[in-house]
């Protein structure tokens, strides 16, 4: 301010002095003339500096500042410096907006901005595909005329957001969204979604999972009690009382044997069983389940053995026994009598191991095969039940071949049988040496040294 009026009064003051040098000299008329033509040009002076101070405000926020001459230069410097330390200032402002929506569409769940009126401000990427939402048409459209839930309308109007809602998703049956506002200003609110479709299908599967698990021990249990309180208030003759033990013996070993497969899944389950690989050969493994699959036939189905190449594997062999056994003791059972099972193995071209059980069974309809590794999931309950299987044989199976990278095929025709492979990864597999290699007697005592094994579950 001081510098501003120091230098405004340069120009007067000399103005002043030629005034009175021309009145001493040339009289009044001229110190008059002088004086008029000074105050004129300072008028103009400051008029033209004052049309560029309003021309500048009057345009856009960004605009150039106009130099400044004279007594005006302070002036528009330090508009200037402070034009540019605003322009830094909305600079950083602008820099830390485009990180909080990097860092936004970064985040795994869907984010959407709402004004007071709950009208669409902003969203990143995974709302817009969670929601279905638009920004180029949506922007400025209120939330309830895109997310038309019943319970979400309910949980906006109640004013409550402390926990959030699931719903199942407008744009897509098949996803289930958790929905929760948070607001974090006086007029603003933040609409989160979460896909927790997944989440949602393991809790249904644990609910089945529990109430299947009732179920199934509810019926053998029933049995029993049933028969131990006949025997109690009977008088029994010797036939009668061995046909009821008889009978819950067979409960007994029903539900022995659903709780040994439940405890294998457990196993197979645990972080802490580490799977510990072996080289074994499996031309002995697919014997021992050729003759346990007669024993289980008991000689009511045309059994066949095909082994294309002879080969070891690398990996758990009697958990791999019993996922191979759980395939065949299916195909038993699910197979009528005077039916054909045939039993293969072979090694692809990839170098892939393929072990195959195909039937000329019942059949499975196309709609079941994504489900039939789920536990306790049944085509026919009763049918399963008449079967004597516990309905967690394939389950125990995915979790096997999850464990040694392997994949689990299946292909069936309802009424003209199926087929269950299992293709283990090349690394896995290796195809025995030819004979005359010096890798072959290595091979062969592989083979001769492998031992016979207990029935798989």
């Amino acid at each position: 301010m001081k510098l501003f009026v120091s230098r405004g009064l340069v120009a007067p003051a000399i103005v002043a002095l030629a005034t009175l040098v021309a009145w001493a000299i040339a009289g009044t008329g001229w110190a008059l003339a002088i004086l008029a033509i000074g105050a004129a040009a300072a008028i103009a002076f400051h008029l033209y500096h004052l049309q560029l101070l309003s021309e500048w405000a009057s345009g856009p926020l960004d605009g150039p500042v106009p130099v400044g001459r004279g007594s005006w230069a302070p002036t528009f410097g330090a508009i200037y410096r402070q034009v540019r330390t605003r322009a830094a200032y909305q600079r950083d402002l602008r820099h830390l907006i485009a990180r909080f929506q990097q860092a936004a569409e970064a985040i795994p769940d869907g984010i959407v901005v709402l004004d007071k009126t709950n009208r669409i401000e902003w969203a990143n990427p995974r709302a817009l595909a969670q929601l279905g939402l638009d920004l180029a048409h949506d922007t400025s459209a209120p939330i309830v005329n895109l997310v038309r839930q019943p319970e979400f309308l309910r949980y906006l109007e109640s004013g409550d957001y402390r926990e959030p809602i699931v719903v199942v998703s407008g744009r897509d049956a098949r996803m289930t969204l958790s929905l929760q506002l948070v607001p974090f200003s006086l007029d603003k609110k933040m609409l989160m979604s979460r896909d927790v479709t997944q989440l949602e299908e393991l809790a249904r599967m644990r609910r089945d999972f529990i109430a299947n698990v009732s179920h199934e021990l509810k019926t053998p249990l029933t049995v029993i009690s049933g028969f131990v309180e006949t025997m109690q208030d009977m008088e029994l003759d010797t036939r009668q009382r061995e046909r009821f033990l008889q009978l819950m013996l067979e409960q007994a070993n029903n539900m022995q044997r659903l709780v040994a497969d439940l405890l294998t899944l457990s196993t197979l389950e645990s972080e802490h069983n580490v799977l510990i690989d072996e080289r074994f050969a499996i031309v002995p493994l697919m014997l021992e389940l050729s003759n346990e699959a007669k024993a289980l036939s008991k000689g009511q189905h045309e059994l066949s053995l095909d082994i294309g190449d002879a080969a070891t594997v690398l990996g758990s062999r009697d958990e791999l026994a019993s996922a191979f056994g759980n395939l065949i003791s299916n195909a038993i059972r699910y197979t009528p009598a005077r039916g054909w099972i045939a039993i293969a193995w072979r090694v692809d071209t990839d170098g892939s191991g393929v072990f195959s059980v195909t039937d000329s069974g019942i059949g499975v309809a196309a709609d079941h095969l994504p489900r039939l590794t789920e536990r306790f999931y049944r085509v026919d309950r009763s049918r399963s039940r008449a079967t004597g299987g516990t309905g967690l044989g394939l389950a125990i199976v995915k979790h096997v071949l999850l464990r040694h990278q392997a994949e689990l095929e299946i292909k069936s025709e309802i009424g003209r049988g199926s087929t269950f492979a299992v293709r283990l990864p090349a690394p896995r597999v290796e195809r025995a040496p030819p004979t005359g290699d010096p890798a072959h007697s290595e091979y062969q005592e592989l083979t001769n040294s492998a031992a016979p094994r207990g029935t798989s579950s």
